[in-house]
């Protein structure tokens, strides 16, 4: 409790689903990072988490960590829901939007998809769009460069995109190359607010130090 009386903020994390993306590694990264911005966190490796309605009326911030899979109706309905009523939901590539490729529904709540990345890795520019580097998520954090997956993404025209890329030129995919791709965007939900950037691939990305203040400063966004 604070001294005022009230308590911190609260935090699920809910990790899982395909190895890859070290949905273990890249959680604890995620709980470290909250726990030292004052939240208190809990760790879930199921997303029946989104089932239990007590738990998730009393969490500011959900994060997912959570890649491909499926999640059920009831398990949709819990998360969006909660979401709705207020707490915030953020996340990277490997946890948010390469996550529950069959669920439309799911798609619309986190407002966007991610659908291809070149086979190699590349060295990509990040930038903040004109007019919106001062949003609270991004804020303070220019242009940066990292080397690894470029991905493509489906995003809901509702969305609010903080930060873009110019797609590399890639041999498999030439009409791809130099289309403005967006890279961070937020979305309300209800009253809740949402939180997304597509940079994390691997536990090397989210440590890059302006990828850290993103999703540092995105989570402080979204959290109710």
């Amino acid at each position: 409790m604070t001294s005022s009386g009230q308590r911190g903020r609260r935090a699920l994390l809910v990790r899982g689903g395909w190895a890859g993306h070290a949905p273990v590694a890249a959680g604890e990264w995620c709980a470290q990072l909250l726990r030292a911005s004052g939240f208190e966190v809990t760790v879930s490796g199921s997303l029946d988490s989104y089932l239990d309605a007590e738990l998730l009326a009393a969490t500011d911030l959900v994060v997912q960590c959570w890649t491909m899979g499926r999640i059920t109706d009831e398990q949709l309905a819990g998360l969006s829901g909660a979401v709705r009523a207020g707490t915030g939901f953020a996340g990277w590539h490997g946890g948010v939007v390469d996550a529950f490729r069959e669920s439309p529904d799911y798609q619309l709540m986190t407002g966007g998809q991610f659908v291809y990345h070149p086979e190699e890795f590349t060295t990509y520019q990040v930038r903040p769009v004109p007019g919106r580097a001062g949003h609270p998520a991004v804020a303070g954090i220019g242009a940066y460069s990292v080397t690894t997956e470029q991905y493509y993404v489906h995003v809901d025209p509702g969305v609010d995109v903080l930060a873009v890329t110019d797609f590399a030129a890639d041999p498999d995919r030439p009409e791809l190359a130099g289309t403005v791709v967006p890279v961070t965007w937020t979305r309300s939900w209800g009253a809740g607010r949402v939180f997304v950037t597509t940079v994390g691939h691997t536990l090397a990305d989210l440590e890059v130090p302006e990828v850290t203040a993103t999703f540092r400063q995105g989570a402080a966004w979204a959290s109710r």
